[in-house]
């Protein structure tokens, strides 16, 4: 009864065209890899603990209170992250809007609906994170979670671009589809790799003297060269899929996504050698996530390209036909 009402009111906004649809959702997009960004952020300035508790900031307060035992500094750049939330939490609220007053097909509408959801979870994860004192193992489920989001937020980028009448339209053959869902795992064992890289770093999130971060007791060069493993057979994935789809001739959309990715992706094992050889710089750091999200995105894109809903052609009646 409720979500009937609740549709109703949704009937009443103005009718969003499919470029508004697709804005939106690229909106989406960066509200959700970038909040991951700020989060690194916060992470290399030491500012986890800037907000020590959750929902509130402070005991009794949800804003930064003048406290000497925690720097200024450290609380604007807590609480201004967890300020983005409602941003994030505001494109995530849009686009269900949009996509059901546009009357769009149940595929997009769960999609959508993905997305405060995923963003309640995200919320929760957080606050679980500071309620624990930053223990590694949280602070990595926080942002492969964020990872999840950043892919499900591109395939519905995808998805809101087809037309709902559209038919089932496979751009490659399925040993190939199946490769790049492969690439897909490779992807998320290589960021699992990457957070036991961070659980052992030196960037623990605070550097309180009373309360040390717990961090993973694991050499970190054997981390290090676990993940970086995993990062070049991403790679090698990638480079066979990209031989596969030139032999059965994928057009150019497909072209231009598998470059893409293959580029994002070299780039980032760049990032992360110069990181290895200069002791985790914190703007490389930040960098790194970023560098991930974008890896995320486009590895989620092209595994959308090669399954999609193309437009039914009107068939033009013929003379014969006519007559």
């Amino acid at each position: 009864m409720l979500y009937r009402a609740f549709l109703g009111l949704v009937d009443r906004l103005p009718l969003p065209s499919l470029r508004v649809q697709r804005w939106i959702a690229f909106a989406v997009i960066l509200s959700q890899a970038g909040i991951t960004v700020t989060g690194s952020v916060v992470r290399v300035t030491a500012s986890g603990l800037g907000c020590p508790t959750w929902p509130q900031c402070f005991p009794g307060s949800f804003t930064p209170v003048g406290v000497s035992e925690v720097a200024v500094v450290h609380q604007a750049v807590e609480f201004g992250n967890r300020m983005l939330t409602f941003v994030v939490s505001l494109f995530a609220g849009l686009i269900v809007l949009a996509v059901l007053r546009a009357r769009r097909r149940r595929e997009v509408r769960i999609y959508a609906w993905l997305m405060p959801g995923g963003t309640v979870a995200q919320a929760v994860i957080g606050g679980i994170t500071v309620l624990t004192g930053l223990l590694w193992w949280t602070v990595a489920i926080h942002l492969l979670v964020s990872m999840v989001m950043v892919w499900l937020a591109t395939v519905l980028y995808a998805k809101i671009g087809e037309p709902d009448d559209g038919i089932e339209a496979v751009q490659a053959p399925a040993p190939l589809r199946w490769l790049t869902g492969l690439s897909g795992v490779a992807l998320a064992a290589t960021l699992i790799a990457g957070t036991l890289v961070t659980g052992a770093g030196p960037h623990a999130g605070d550097k309180s003297i009373d309360r040390p971060v717990a961090r993973l007791e694991v050499e970190i060069v054997t981390l290090v060269h676990l993940h970086s493993q995993l990062l070049v057979g991403y790679l090698a994935l990638l480079i066979g899929l990209g031989f596969g789809l030139f032999a059965v001739g994928v057009g150019p959309a497909v072209r231009t996504r598998l470059f893409t990715l293959i580029g994002i992706v070299c780039a980032q094992g760049l990032i992360g050698i110069v990181q290895y050889f200069t002791d985790v710089p914190a703007v490389l750091v930040i960098c790194h996530v970023a560098g991930a999200a974008a890896c995320t995105a486009a590895t989620a894109a092209l595994w959308a390209s090669l399954r999609t809903r193309e437009q039914v052609a009107a068939h033009l009646p013929t003379a014969t036909s006519a007559a």
